[in-house]
């Protein structure tokens, strides 16, 4: 399974306006450098720091959403960090993935909360329930750069980058999503 970056999205406060750049530097056990999260602040901030450090959203995925709700919903407006085509983002949970030479695992999957209807206006929760992406946690740092690859990583590899595996292998949360 490989994939693309397509967009990188962050924003250095709660609730305020997302600013997309096509370079980001992932800093590891951290997030994102200048967003929300990596800095501490966020709405979510008070879950587990390896749940918020980065977020994922499939572009097909939203554009299929903004044409079911018929809103002018674009990847930014989600609030998720990496856009991304052509990797089936569920299948990452609980897994290592590579976006460049950044290395990630996924934590659990991202449904949207009510704080993205307050933000944007639109009913888009119901709509995103099971494609509102992931969340992961940066554990080989770098910079990420719009067209990296995205492809999973072995534990073999995982461990190689200095990721730990076996029994001290991240677990993943498992977020139950309406039907």
């Amino acid at each position: 399974m490989t994939g693309r970056l397509l967009e990188i999205w962050t924003t250095p406060e709660a609730a305020g306006p997302m600013v997309r750049s096509t370079s980001v530097r992932a800093l590891a056990g951290v997030g994102l450098a200048g967003d929300r999260y990596a800095l501490g602040g966020g709405t979510w901030a008070a879950y587990p720091l390896q749940e918020k450090q980065v977020t994922l959203i499939d572009a097909d995925e939203v554009a299929a959403v903004a044409r079911e709700v018929g809103v002018p919903l674009t990847p930014g407006l989600t609030r998720r960090n990496l856009v991304t085509r052509g990797v089936a983002l569920p299948a990452v949970v609980g897994r290592y993935f590579a976006v460049g030479e950044v290395l990630l695992f996924g934590t659990k999957r991202c449904p949207p909360c009510t704080h993205l209807e307050r933000l944007t206006g639109w009913k888009l929760v119901k709509a995103l329930a099971a494609r509102g992406g992931v969340n992961a946690a940066v554990f080989v740092g770098g910079r990420v750069t719009e067209g990296d690859v995205i492809r999973l990583v072995s534990d073999e590899e995982a461990a190689g980058r200095g990721a730990p595996v076996g029994a001290d292998r991240p677990v993943p949360r498992i977020v139950a999503l309406p039907d």
